[in-house]
């Protein structure tokens, strides 16, 4: 069927189903709307996309989304400087947002994952290890993602962070194995955030 379709539409289509949570038929709609959109409408569309891809960066500091070199978390001085909440993308950072809390982040951009290669230093663990020594953190939240990569992580920053003089803990597991903070509702996180436990461990000692 999609052959009966003009190029320019299939191209549309197919890229749109290329995103993330979009089938086939989902992307069919979409483009179907473009196409019939006041052309102001699309304009604005393809101006703000332009926009987007130009100016948002990685935040210097965090990792999260940012316009400058600074966040605007990292640049708010109303929030718990001490207490440091470690994600693996920045889209965790928006669902720990709207469930209310008030530290600062630092976003790994990723976890560690043998079997695709990925150690320690291909993602932000490095530059967590030296925010810690920097910004006097007194607190540091493991929140990441309840894979199997994303608890081989927190394990492995448990263990490494036992050399830091900070208190390391641990969301509760609110969330189903294998489930995404970006998609749990705020009174899970919150819950989660609310009940979060101490991770106690010594340097050279598996996490417990």
């Amino acid at each position: 069927m999609q052959d009966a379709y003009p190029e320019s539409l299939d191209r549309v289509i197919r890229a749109l189903s290329r995103l993330p949570g979009i089938g086939p038929k989902t992307a069919q709609r979409l483009a179907f709307y473009l196409v019939k959109s006041p052309s102001g409408e699309l304009e604005e569309l393809l101006r703000a996309l332009e926009d987007m891809r130009r100016r948002i960066r990685f935040c210097k500091r965090c990792g999260f989304f940012s316009e400058e070199d600074l966040c605007r978390i990292c640049q708010d001085a109303s929030r718990d400087a001490h207490t440091l909440c470690v994600v693996e993308r920045p889209q965790d950072v928006f669902a720990l947002e709207r469930a209310g809390f008030r530290g600062k982040y630092h976003v790994l951009q990723g976890v560690l994952s043998p079997l695709s290669g990925i150690g320690p230093e291909d993602i932000r663990i490095p530059q967590l290890f030296e925010r810690i020594q920097k910004e006097h953190i007194e607190e540091v939240i493991l929140a990441l993602n309840p894979s199997v990569d994303g608890e081989a992580t927190t394990l492995f920053l448990a263990q490494k962070l036992g050399a830091f003089p900070v208190k390391v803990t641990l969301i509760a597991r609110g969330l189903p194995s294998g489930g995404d903070l970006e998609f749990a509702d705020e009174v899970t996180l919150a819950q989660a955030l609310e009940g979060r436990r101490e991770i106690r461990v010594t340097p050279g000692k598996e996490a417990s």
